[in-house]
């Protein structure tokens, strides 16, 4: 259970850290779309370990199979599965890990839960569990610029108390994509790049926080009560690893605002669209997209394997001490923007169908008929 995610546009991940592959089962994607490995592959590229000095040093290619579902280059509008193989796995550096808890990490919850666990790198609850999301979350997002023109795009906003100073009305895919951090601000990443390289040679690891926004997003997706945009969004966001926050439009901040302050005035622009003034409301009203930018926040906390010595406990509950070893990434940040950005494509897709499917105009009623059946 819990590894399924969407209702139209509807995904299964499935594999583990060190296990043979991960992938992805992508089914109700519409047929005669135009996809390649290449483009899933680019997505791929940018979550990758081992793309820099402040990631992870495990390597990786993550190249993608797509096993099913494309034909020629189109969908066939048939379930789509992508596996990519493991291939720098060391499981031995888990050795220790296989008895003694590690801090915030799920390996006491996995126990409790299941009584078993796959403690190399983590298994299952390791963030290599997202290859998946993120190839599924290239499909979809070519199915939002195709149909609806939606643009996503996320970047590090913030690494533990330096904060980027960026723009969210004009930011581009090529700003984010010029650095290592992956974030537009130049002086912002030359100080986080800093911090990380401090706490990576320390053994230890910081949080922060990704910023993702999603443009011409059209009115009218998302559902009441209980599937609510900003309430799906929330979910996926927060079913990435590591996550502790989330935050939309002007989030917790508007809290100190009265209403007279936050609320976004109507006007008709010179083409009579209805827009509002501001969008403290991140785009989405009443659960509902309002045609607004969707601007969304998610907290990061720091990575939980770390060098340094910690205190712990073995599975048989003895107190005991654990440096952790194998190869994790100082800050999950610069790796975790493709992850929200898939995350957000996902729901927004979904949303899309799911409103196409509900809203279609329905064939006008036949008159009733006077010709009376034969006996």
């Amino acid at each position: 259970m819990g590894n399924s995610f969407g209702h139209l546009f509807r995904v299964t991940t499935f594999g583990e850290s060190h296990g043979g592959g991960v992938g992805v089962i992508i089914d109700g994607c519409p047929p005669q779309l135009e996809i390649s490995p290449q483009e899933i592959q680019f997505e791929l590229d940018r979550r990758r370990p081992g793309q820099s000095k402040i990631t992870t040093p495990r390597r990786e290619s993550d190249c993608c199979e797509i096993l099913s579902g494309v034909f020629e280059g189109k969908t066939l509008g048939t379930p789509i599965s992508i596996l990519v193989r493991n291939k720098d796995a060391r499981s031995h550096d888990y050795n220790e890990m296989a008895v003694k808890y590690r801090p915030s990490h799920a390996d006491a919850t996995y126990d409790a839960k299941y009584g078993i666990r796959n403690w190399q790198g983590g298994g299952r609850s390791s963030a290599r569990e997202t290859i998946g999301r993120v190839a599924a979350g290239a499909i979809a997002k070519k199915i939002l610029k195709q149909v609806a023109g939606v643009e996503i795009v996320g970047y590090v906003k913030r690494v533990r108390d330096l904060e980027a100073q960026v723009n969210p009305d004009t930011v581009t895919l090529e700003d984010v994509e010029q650095n290592m951090v992956r974030s537009p601000d130049a002086d912002f990443v030359e100080r986080a790049i800093a911090a990380i390289e401090a706490a990576r040679k320390e053994g230890d690891s910081l949080g922060g926080v990704v910023e993702c926004i999603a443009r011409s997003v059209p009115k009218g997706l998302g559902d009441p009560v209980f599937d609510k945009l900003e309430a799906d969004l929330a979910k996926a966001v927060m079913s990435l690893p590591a996550t502790k926050g989330f935050e939309i439009g002007s989030g917790f901040a508007g809290t100190l605002l009265s209403g007279r302050e936050h609320n976004d005035e109507f006007y008709a622009d010179s083409d009579g669209n209805i827009r509002t003034r501001t969008n403290r409301s991140g785009g989405i009203q009443g659960g509902i997209s309002n045609g607004e930018h969707i601007s969304i926040r998610i907290a990061f906390k720091p990575t939980a394997t770390i060098r340094k010595e910690q205190q712990t406990v073995t599975r048989d509950g003895q107190n005991t001490v654990l440096a952790a070893k194998g190869r994790h990434d100082p800050c999950v940040l610069p790796r975790a923007v493709p992850m929200v950005e898939a995350m957000v494509a996902l729901v927004l897709c979904d949303h899309l169908l799911r409103q196409q499917a509900q809203c279609r105009t329905l064939p006008a009623a036949r008159p009733p008929s006077t010709h009376l059946p034969n006996a």
